[in-house]
This record gives C-alpha cells, structure tokens and sequence, in this order.
C-alpha cells in the first residue's frame, strides 16, 4: 500500500506537510491491510515522515492501491493534469489485468467542490435469468456460462469520466495496456492463488497459455504476459465503451459464454447501463460519513456507526465491554442486511431512511445488552443472505480535494473458471451473489428473496467505498476493502479509530 511503504509507493513530488495523527494513521493502515486488503488514503503524501520511518506525506495527491505498479499507473495520470476519478480508472484498469478483478462494482466520488456522486456499475442478471434457475445445480452459479452476468466496469468508466474526467480517455489505457503486453512479475500471493487452483489451469488450454505456458504454473518472480487482453483494451482506449457492449468485443464475450452453457446475449451487452444513485450520509463524532446507498452495505454502515457512537470508544479503550457492544451492534447491522436488494427491485425506501436514522439507532440500543449476547433470531433477521467473494479497492485524493473510493470484483478469484481466448477476458461468476431459493439454515431463515435473481437485477454487495470529511467540509478519509463478507467490518474498524 503506497503510503506506507516507500519502496511501493507512487506519489507526486512536493513539500512536506505535517502529517494529522501519523503513528495511529500507520498502524490502522498496516492492521487492516493485512487483515482485508483494505486500502486506505489519509492525507496526501509524497515524503518520508520524522516521525513514522514508512509514512509518506505531501500536498498533490495520493494512490492507495493494492498493487505497486497499478499505483504508480494512478499516480501517473496525476502527475499528467488527471484528477482522483481518470487516477482512479487508470489503476482500476491495471488492476484488472494483474488480479483479474475486474467486471463490475460501485465508484463514490466526491467532487472539489465537495458534492458527491455514486455511480452503480454492478454487474446485472441477463435476461434470461430467473429466481430458480440454480436450485438444481447451485455450483452452475460458481462455474460455466450460466455463472456470467452481464459486466458493468467499463460502462461505469466511461459515465464516470465523461461527467468528472480531465484527461482522454484513450489515456487511461497505458499502463494496463503496457503491463498485459510487456508482462507483470508473478508475487507470492498470486502464486498461491494459481497453487489453488493448479489443476484446473493447467487443464484449460485458455488459461494455461497465460499462466501456465510451460505446462506447469507459473513460480513466483516469472514474467506473465496477457497479449489478447492487451489488444482488446487497445481497442476499448481506441473506440470507446461501444465496442464492448455494442462490438467485436461484445460478440466474443457472447459467444464464449454462450459456448461454455451460459444464457448471456448481445442484447443483455447493448442494454446494460451504468447508473447514478444516491448517496448516504450520517454525522459521527462531529464528523460527515458519506457512502453509498443499496445494493451495496452503505445503510448497514452508517446504521453501525450511529449504534456505537454513544459508547465512545475512544475514551475507554478496547475493553471487554466495548468488544462485546461493537459485536452486538454488528449483529443487528447485519440483520437488517438481509432486508436490502437492489433499489430497482425491492422497493423500501423508507425502511432504508429509517435504518440510517439515529432515532432508530437509538430505539435499537436499548436492545443491546451489556451483560449477555442472544441468540441470532433475536437480532431481527428476515432471511439468511450470501455471503460475496473476491474483490479489489481503491482510494485517490487528488490536489484539488478530489477524492474516489472504488471497489470492483470478479466474485470468486478467476471468476467463473474460463476464459474468452480471443479478448483474454476472465469471465464473472457475480451470479452467484444471488440468492438460491431453498432449504432454511440451522436458524430457519431462508435465503432473501430480496436478492432474488431476476432479468437486469443487480445482486446485494457488501462493499462500501466511503469518504469522510472534517467539521469544516474538507476531505479527511477515503477508505474502502476487498475481502468479501468482511469489507463491512473492515470499514467500520477503519472508520471508529480514524474518528
């Protein structure tokens, strides 16, 4: 993560500002990028701290990316006149290439004059989609053709630059471009995600020739290149969204899924569009929370925060009764999850006006109890809901108070199990973030029919890219995480201490 690690990072040159907090910014960030992933972008930062050996601080701007070069593709568009949003999608793109998780997700941005916006680009149900398609074959979700939805990044790219970007579009395409062409070094991580997965890479001849060309998979500091791919992002940079949804590229993804069992069809890739939604705010120890609304966890959130900011963390430390009310209130939060879908579908906007609202917050504390825990029945849940897989964030501050939180995912690391051998495209296998009607768990829940599949329908997500912001309005926090199920808790956990 650039800004805690010099050798990685990727930052603008300029003075050095005194940095607000730097030993509790420094091990918040470490604590929880370990644990999740997270990324995390505190201030802006270029030069090395006295008081923290690996906290860099400076005044332009920032990447906190998972990745070293895909920082440094951000950082790069920064550099060249770019704001948070082209930085963002430049090292979005990069990402896509190195981890392969990039189909879909949610960008909020927060704009220099301070209004916010959440572009939705999640993934959504082609139209042949229905509620009991994978009663019979659950792992039919997870694997093959009828696992692939219909894939949204690169419609949201191009709404989000199109209403915020600064620099050409084609100009966001470089360093991925240059990094599937020339190749990117195989690290620990990746290997042992390709160990995982050893049998069955070596067996497809598509994924075998990028990450097993000699036969075998590939070790840790080998080169892997991925040419197709590099083509079909040059002709994304050349010609523009259409040609994925509307083009040669568009007919290959159909035809690949369509060949491997799936139901995806141009007309699902024609009519998918990225959307604008609201965002979702609350105030938390005199500072403004802002994240996105359904169907991300943004509402759950924001309902946490409001639950647990009379107990005052802060003051009395990490003891057994603060643990012990956190847990408590993430069981309710989680609870009242399982009420939320996508907005086009279930309809409940005053439910979700009431979750977010301290009053309710407040009514639902008196059901905490300092002395015991219940059993999970008692914490209100309606159904049992999925629980999601592999993501990737992102958070960029630009020098003029610019600032994006993106998460994107592919849902189970290499998607769906095959790859389109023409465009190198990985395939998604988001439907199975949908719900499964079925047998109850041990609890009696079923799974929600809120998250039903349905024609066009976006599944529930737990990500929840936020941005927080001063007394006085001025951007203090860009926070986000991958890790599935505990994005949620990862964000809440960066949240409470930062605050």
């Amino acid at each position: 993560m650039n800004i805690l690690d010099e050798e990685n990072r990727a930052l603008l040159e300029n003075k050095e500002i005194k940095p607000k907090r730097p030993t509790k910014l420094y091990m918040i960030g470490t604590a929880v990028f370990l644990l999740t992933f997270i990324s995390v972008t505190f201030s802006f930062f270029n030069k090395e701290s006295t008081s923290k050996p690996h906290l860099i601080v400076g005044s332009q701007g920032a990447a906190a990316v998972e990745l070293k070069e895909c920082s440094e593709a951000g950082v790069e568009i920064l550099r060249n006149g770019g704001n948070a949003v082209d930085s963002a999608i430049a090292s979005a793109l990069c990402i896509g290439v190195v981890n392969s998780f990039a189909t879909g997700g949610f960008m909020l941005i927060r704009s220099p004059n301070g209004t916010f916006e959440f572009i939705d680009f999640r993934e959504t149900a082609p139209n042949g989609s229905h509620k009991d398609m994978f009663i019979h074959d659950p792992m039919a979700a997870q694997r093959g053709g009828m696992a692939v939805a219909v894939p949204g990044e690169i419609r949201g790219f191009e709404l989000a630059h199109k209403r915020h970007g600064k620099v050409p579009w084609q100009d966001l395409f470089h360093s991925a471009i240059r990094i599937a062409e020339e190749g990117f070094e195989v690290t620990e991580l990746l290997y042992s995600k390709l160990l995982k997965s050893k049998l069955w890479i070596e067996a497809s001849p598509a994924f075998a020739a990028v990450y097993a060309p000699t036969g075998v998979i590939a070790q840790p500091g080998d080169i892997i290149k991925r040419p197709s791919l590099g083509q079909t992002l040059r002709k994304i940079a050349k010609e523009g969204a259409d040609v994925f949804y509307e083009g040669v590229i568009a007919e290959a993804i159909v035809n690949a899924t369509q060949a491997a069992g799936g139901i995806l069809t141009l007309d699902d890739m024609r009519n998918y569009q990225a959307l604008i939604r609201p965002t979702v705010s609350t105030s938390y120890h005199g500072k403004k929370v802002v994240t996105c609304s359904a169907p991300t966890s943004g509402p759950i959130l924001l309902h946490v925060l409001n639950l647990i900011e009379p107990y005052d963390f802060h003051k009395t430390g990490p003891t057994a009764l603060n643990i012990h009310r956190l847990i408590e209130s993430l069981k309710f939060g989680y609870a009242f999850r399982t009420e939320l879908g996508d907005p086009d579908f279930v309809h409940n906007e005053g439910r979700l006006e009431e979750i977010i609202s301290k009053e309710w917050a407040d009514h639902v504390r008196r059901n905490i109890s300092d002395d015991k825990t219940h059993s999970p029945l008692y914490y209100g849940p309606k159904y049992q809901t999925k629980d999601p897989h592999g993501t990737m964030h992102l958070s960029i501050v630009d020098k003029e108070d610019g600032a994006v939180s993106l998460t994107s995912t592919v849902n189970l690391m290499f998607g769906a199990k095959f790859m389109d051998p023409v465009t190198g495209i990985i395939m998604n296998d988001e439907m199975d973030d949908f719900s499964i009607p079925g047998i109850p768990n041990n609890f009696g829940l079923y799974p929600s029919i809120y998250n039903n599949a349905a024609p066009g329908k976006r599944p529930l997500s737990t990500i929840t890219p936020t941005i927080i912001e001063s007394e006085d309005n001025a951007i203090e926090l860009a926070v986000g995480g991958s890790g599935g199920s505990q994005i949620l808790t990862a964000t809440l956990n960066v949240t409470f201490y930062f605050v």
